[in-house]
């Protein structure tokens, strides 16, 4: 197979409509009234309330359209017939669809909005295109694929503590999406780390340790950008540790990567206080 046989992209005309229904998705949210329907418990000393409206369906509907979209794109990839687990490229274009909704259904529309709009459009495209290109390991651009998938799997998971935190939503609603956000990000980064290992203890390992540390720092008076470092720092440490350990390295090689992102992470935490 020749150098330009690794070099392959995704259909533009499919692309372009994947990204065009996600967005349309979220473009039509803010001006559609329906009324919410509210859901209420009441449990022995807690009494709980779930409000589902239009914007709620709006993100399930938007990472739904995303992971079908990513399906549909890798379908004209020339390795799809020697695929295996070909699910897990759908993880993360699902993931971004629904971090970019978090945020959008909080905002007025207005240049913010609008803002935030056009970035959320730049990560799909750029999510999509790494997920096409790391689908084929001897692609002369798979590693850099990998890196900016990795990269961009925690820079989801800081917008989403960010914009969680900012609504000042009770613990029980931020709970399910904080674990359910680091375990896709833990898991998706494992497999591209480990070359095609998923490793759901390791996710799962991750996920438990990122969820109660984002339960106690729920109640400490934090501003929601040093909320989110904090826990991101936690979870990309937390990753490279359990990504090292499988891989078999030792000593300064296991803890270096780590604790220089940990500690770069909680140093900006620390500034942004001041």
């Amino acid at each position: 197979m020749d150098m330009e046989a690794h070099e392959h992209l995704p259909d533009r005309n499919r692309m372009s409509v994947v990204i065009a229904a996600v967005m349309l998705a979220y473009g039509v949210t803010p001006f559609v009234q329906i009324a919410p329907l509210i859901l209420q418990t009441q449990l022995p000393g807690l009494f709980l309330s779930f409000t589902i409206d239009f914007s709620t369906l709006s993100s399930l509907l938007a990472a739904a359209l995303a992971a079908t979209g990513s399906w549909w794109l890798l379908l004209d990839h020339p390795l799809y017939p020697t695929w295996q687990n070909r699910g897990r490229h759908w993880l993360l274009p699902a993931l971004t669809a629904w971090v970019i909704g978090v945020p959008l259904n909080t905002l007025e529309v207005g240049p913010e909005w609008w803002a935030l709009f056009g970035l959320g459009g730049v990560f799909l495209v750029i999510v999509l295109l790494a997920e096409y290109i790391a689908l084929d390991p001897e692609d002369v651009r798979h590693a850099p694929a990998v890196v900016g998938l990795t990269a961009l799997s925690f820079a989801l998971f800081l917008l989403l503590t960010v914009s969680l935190k900012a609504t000042g939503l009770r613990l029980f609603l931020t709970f399910p999406a904080i674990t359910l956000a680091v375990g896709l990000a833990a898991l998706r980064t494992l497999y591209l780390r480990l070359v095609g290992v998923w490793h759901w203890k390791g996710a799962l390992f991750i996920t438990l340790i990122v969820g109660q540390i984002a339960s106690a720092l729920h109640y400490f008076p934090l501003l929601p950008l040093q909320y989110g470092l904090l826990l991101t720092g936690l979870a990309y440490a937390l990753t490279s540790i359990v990504s090292a350990y499988e891989e078999g390295r030792t000593g300064t090689a296991q803890w270096l990567e780590p604790a220089i992102m940990l500690g770069v992470l909680s140093l900006l935490a620390v500034l942004i206080r001041g």
